[in-house]
């Protein structure tokens, strides 16, 4: 064949790796938990009558923690009686049916709730609602105070303000001059007035300090908490246990299933002469020795990855320090000579239990932020930020440390930051500026 001026004939070798569907999933198992493995394996399972998934789980197995830790059978049956809840509208709607008799007005408090969004407030045209149920404005105030009377407190607000006003009325602990402020002068209490409300109220700024302090504690989103799905079960891929200042770590077998070989049926089968029954046997066979041999390799991968996590955080797991030190995905991938894609997948929604609770393994990954320059060590950023909340847990509270002060005080302690660093670990772990942090206390 001629070949036009310019072009000539190439030959090139090169190796790729075809990405099989096998190996597709047996990259999904690796990235997979323990719940999203055992609903893969049991999907596997219908479609392959040689596989047999036993789910091994065992609720009150001390592996299958709930949430961070769940020490006692209390908490258990907490979680189990909280597994099915409503959503808030249907909250609302029983409580309206379990405590309101039929009455015109109980039929407006109805149609209210169908305005009540996620969040619990009442976003609604009141003149519409008028209209549509032929309602008074008396009427329809009273129907719209007997919705604010149903729990959660704060639900049917028409605002943030609102909102507040009825959780501080809900509350008995509420401090005295809270409900009549939030309702006079709220915008200068948002606006941090202080002064100009002690003068009003004819108090101490540790009055009107300690009522802001409080209304930081309520809700602005009163109806978020109702109709939430809860925590569902963490299930443990490793347990590490502490036995006299020595770590041992193992996988935590009880919570992984088990791919079992139907040994029965496929002898059984095996005796038809059938070569389509012989190939589909022979197929089926080979997809369950291939699911058992990368589960093995599953499970090895992630107890890998923990025992370097185990000998980089050892102090941590020691309980000898609360912070960690700096580990990047790199670091494990060099040592274990795989692809740092690998160490993601392995660490993506796998847990780790512990003498003193279960903790997500990125947890564990942290990035080094600065250098002594006296010793040279790294510095992480989870180390950094634990002494930012050390630093300002202990400050005096009527002149709060600014973020300049912070990286002052960081500097004596050969940890070299920026002003602009400090601001931001402060918001990542959301303690306000030191300007509102401030409080007045009450002189004696």
């Amino acid at each position: 064949m001629a070949i036009g001026p310019g072009f000539r004939q190439q030959q090139r070798q090169s190796q790729k790796l075809a990405m099989t569907q096998r190996l597709q999933q047996s990259i999904q198992m690796l990235q997979f938990n323990v719940e999203e493995l055992r609903d893969f394996l049991t999907q596997k399972a219908l479609e392959n009558p040689l596989i047999d998934v036993d789910t091994n789980w065992n609720a009150n197995h001390a592996s299958l923690t709930a949430a961070q830790n769940m020490p006692s059978h209390d908490d258990f049956i907490e979680r189990v009686s909280t597994s099915n809840q409503h959503s808030l509208f249907e909250y609302l709607l029983d409580q309206i049916h379990l405590t309101m008799r039929d009455t015109p007005l109980r039929k407006i408090v109805l149609h209210l709730i169908e305005y009540v969004d996620v969040n619990g407030y009442l976003k609604v045209d009141e003149q519409q609602v008028m209209t549509d149920m032929q309602a008074t404005p008396i009427e329809l105030l009273d129907a719209i105070t007997l919705l604010q009377q149903l729990d959660p407190p704060g639900v049917g607000a028409r605002n943030l303000q609102e909102a507040l006003m009825l959780q501080t009325e809900n509350d008995d602990a509420a401090p005295n001059l809270a409900y009549i402020i939030l309702e006079e002068n709220f915008d200068a209490l948002v606006n941090r007035q202080w002064e100009k409300l002690a003068k009003q109220y004819r108090v101490e700024l540790a009055d009107i300090s300690s009522v802001y302090d409080y209304v930081r504690t309520l809700s602005p989103t009163p109806g978020a908490a109702v109709g939430q799905e809860t925590t569902g079960y963490i299930f443990p891929d490793l347990v590490v246990t502490n036995r006299q200042g020595k770590l041992a770590l193992k996988t935590a077998s009880m919570a992984q299933p088990v791919v079992k070989f139907q040994g029965n049926y496929y002898q059984q089968m095996n005796q038809h002469s059938d070569r389509e029954v012989t190939e589909y046997l022979k197929e089926k066979k080979s997809e369950y020795e291939w699911i058992a041999s990368s589960l093995q390799q599953r499970e090895a991968t992630i107890f890998r990855v923990g025992t370097v996590i185990i000998e980089r955080q050892a102090d941590f797991f020691l309980e000898k320090q609360t912070t960690l030190k700096p580990l990047l995905l790199r670091d494990v991938a060099q040592q274990l000579q795989v692809h740092e894609s690998t160490i993601s997948r392995s660490i993506n929604g796998k847990y780790i239990q512990t003498d003193f609770g279960m903790f997500e393994l990125k947890r564990f990954f942290t990035k080094a932020v600065s250098k002594r320059p006296t010793d040279g060590e790294l510095v992480s950023a989870d180390s950094i930020q634990h002494r930012i909340v050390t630093l300002i847990n202990q400050e005096n509270k009527e002149k709060p440390l600014s973020d300049q002060k912070i990286v002052q005080i960081l500097k004596t302690e050969n940890i070299e930051l920026s002003r602009r660093t400090v601001a931001k670990y402060r918001e990542n772990l959301n303690i306000p500026s030191s300007s509102k942090r401030k409080q007045y206390l009450k002189t004696e």
